[in-house]
């Protein structure tokens, strides 16, 4: 099983660039994986033009609430083009990291054994920062590390190991995208692939320590807050139900979509 990391930053994001080269000089001292620094698709830099040409609405089911920020829009991209660029390169599977995370390396280094062991069954596993919620698979244990399938797929796209099929069935997928893409990659009665998730992963979110988010929202008057927290539970509720119902394997891996 060979795995190659991919490590995002965004290029104007200076505050991040040395957290970005000690990742990936951990994968390759604690884990034995080597890799790149990644730049990733900058939004704001992005014409009307070319983003209305990835950018759909309605897609599929539950019809997702918001509009896409700019940098939702290159986060995705990022990923769509390191899962393109797997496809060319001679590694199983990649291993992808965002610039602002920090690897904790005993409990990492469980994670990435678990991981390789099950990653070309699973096709898509997530190194959470967040515990699962109930309703999950116990797919394997190793070193305090477990390996899980939730019903309900979990957010976040810090850290993630794709496989190279699920790479290819993820942009089948996405050609235009109406939702972000840790939302997409929930959605497996959409794509037909149930994401699984390692928690503890050694994998923690440090954005707040190095500038903040650099998908920004901005304040909001109270009315648009109160409006878009319904839209959101509204959402959610329908996520958990076509959840329940969906035809992705239960204990992970692939099916066949329409």
């Amino acid at each position: 099983m060979t795995v190659h990391a991919f490590v995002l930053h965004l290029v104007r994001a200076t505050a991040r660039r040395e957290n970005a080269q000690v990742l990936l000089e951990d994968c390759k001292n604690v884990g034995e994986i080597t890799g790149e620094i990644w730049p990733a698709v900058d939004g704001n830099a992005m014409s009307d033009a070319d983003l209305a040409a990835v950018v759909g609405t309605g897609l599929f089911e539950p019809v997702y609430p918001f509009l896409l920020k700019t940098g939702e829009i290159g986060c995705f991209l990022s990923h769509r083009q390191i899962w393109a660029e797997l496809q060319t390169r001679s590694a199983d599977a990649a291993l992808i990291i965002e610039d602002d995370a920090e690897i904790d390396p005993m409990p990492f280094l469980a994670a990435l054994e678990l991981a390789q062991r099950h990653i070309e069954r699973l096709g898509y596993i997530q190194f959470q920062t967040r515990a699962p919620k109930a309703n999950a698979h116990l797919a394997d244990t190793s070193g305090g590390a477990h390996l899980v399938v939730p019903q309900e797929g979990g957010l976040r796209t810090t850290a993630q190991m794709v496989s190279r099929r699920c790479a290819h069935r993820l942009l089948q997928r996405s050609e235009t995208f109406d939702r972000p893409v840790d939302t997409f990659v929930q959605s497996h009665w959409h794509t037909g692939l149930r994401p699984a998730m390692i928690h503890p992963s050694g994998i923690r979110d440090i954005a707040d320590s190095l500038d903040g988010s650099t998908i920004q929202s901005g304040k909001k008057p109270l009315l648009e807050k109160l409006s878009r927290e319904i839209s959101r539970k509204r959402y959610r509720s329908a996520v958990a139900r076509l959840s329940r119902r969906s035809a992705a394997p239960t204990e992970g891996g692939f099916s066949d979509v329409t």
